[in-house]
């Protein structure tokens, strides 16, 4: 088995890197702390994509591309291999980003003042595609039983049911929590909206990162009926840390649904191209590069584990909602008596730690911090400590 390096930290301070440059606002830009925001690793790219794309520039005129065959029949095979659903390569759209494509869906599946339905705290683009477009949020809000979120199903049939809710923007696994939903739980989402008309656009960015013990279920994959009625949202940008390469997967096995989000795409976009790097770079990961993912998700499960024990055993106040899938760590810090705006400036400015402050994914995040733990473990230890020693300043 190859092992990877997963310890080089490449410092992006001034490349245009957000998640970093936000730091060096607030003067930190030591050697021994990178953020946990944004949802990007903190890993070096796979060799096999990295060589891969140098082979393809030596040998390629980078002008206008269109998504070949080889890169359609690489998400198939991927899909097939990883997720056991085969799909037909006629199904597949690429895209810039999963965000640029769910925004598609809302324009072209819903009017305006026609009502979206978002299960939150959830991922706060989404909020954007419905405001942004002057559609309505239809909020079915998770609620928390025994330390785990879960559909609070009867607000979701009758807020389905309503002539207003034309569609679902799924986020499966959910972002923030962290849930894998089971099998159970999408196919009682998937028959209330087929009998209430629901349009489901299913979010599965983060479908690749599923820690042990969890299995995703690939929603489409589940019936006919299902298929038919949904909008698969894929991408190698989470899974092998490709977000800068702007490349996804969209996955329309319905006919006239696939249509009608083309023609959207065309009437908004006039003349939509992927990244002919991004399209190379998702061929080579899919086809090489599942070793690499099995060892970032076990770096991702010895991370979650450090910080479950330590926070058990030193900051108790803090609930953690167990990652069973992506790299996003949810922590309930209300325990501890600090107001979340003043939580976060804490966190920033006095224990120099950059998580994504809860409250962006709706107000039932208020108090919650979300930590990417995609990163060498190496500095998830130094982070905890940092953390222990500025609360206990702060605790009441």
């Amino acid at each position: 088995m190859k092992q990877y390096d997963f310890e080089t930290v490449i410092r992006r301070f001034g490349t245009g890197s957000g998640k970093w440059d936000e730091m060096a606002k607030y003067g930190v830009t030591g050697e021994d702390i990178i953020p946990f925001s944004v949802a990007d690793m903190e890993f070096k790219n796979p060799p096999e994509v990295v060589d891969g794309l140098k082979r393809f520039i030596d040998n390629s005129v980078l002008g206008y591309a269109m998504p070949t065959e080889a890169y359609k029949s690489s998400v198939a095979n991927w899909m097939r291999r990883r997720h056991e659903w085969k799909i037909e390569t006629e199904w597949i759209k690429d895209s810039p980003g999963v965000i640029n494509a769910f925004f598609t869906a809302v324009k072209a599946f819903t009017k305006e003042g026609e009502g979206v339905m978002l299960m939150t705290p959830v991922y706060y683009p989404m909020y954007f595609a419905i405001y942004r477009n002057n559609r309505v949020l239809v909020d079915n809000r998770l609620i928390i039983r025994e330390g785990r979120y879960e559909i609070d199903f009867d607000d979701f049939e009758k807020k389905a049911k309503h002539p207003n809710t034309k569609l679902l923007i799924l986020c499966s696994p959910h972002n923030p929590t962290g849930r894998v939903w089971t099998r159970e739980e999408l196919e009682r989402i998937g028959r209330i909206c087929v009998e209430n008309d629901v349009l489901v656009v299913s979010d599965e960015i983060h479908n690749d990162l599923i820690m042990p013990g969890y299995r995703h279920t690939v929603f489409a994959s589940i019936c006919e009926e299902f298929l038919q009625n949904s909008i698969t949202c894929t991408a190698p940008s989470k899974t092998f840390n490709l977000a800068g390469l702007q490349t996804s997967n969209i996955i329309i096995p319905n006919k006239e649904i696939r249509e009608a989000y083309w023609k959207e795409v065309c009437t908004t976009e006039g003349n939509p191209k992927c990244n002919i790097l991004g399209l190379e770079a998702c061929r080579l990961a899919y086809d090489n590069c599942e070793e690499w993912l099995e060892q970032v998700i076990n770096i991702v499960h010895k991370n979650h584990g450090i910080v479950k024990e330590f926070l058990r055993r030193e900051l108790p106040q803090i609930r953690l909602f167990d990652m069973e899938g992506t790299y996003l760590l949810w922590m309930d810090f209300n325990g501890l008596g600090i107001e979340y705006r003043e939580l976060a400036r804490i966190l920033r400015e006095e224990a120099r730690l950059f998580f994504d402050d809860g409250y962006i994914f709706g107000d039932q995040g208020a108090g919650y911090e979300r930590w990417n733990l995609a990163c060498p473990t190496k500095y998830i230890y130094p982070a905890l400590d940092r953390l222990k020693d500025t609360l206990n300043k702060h605790m009441k």
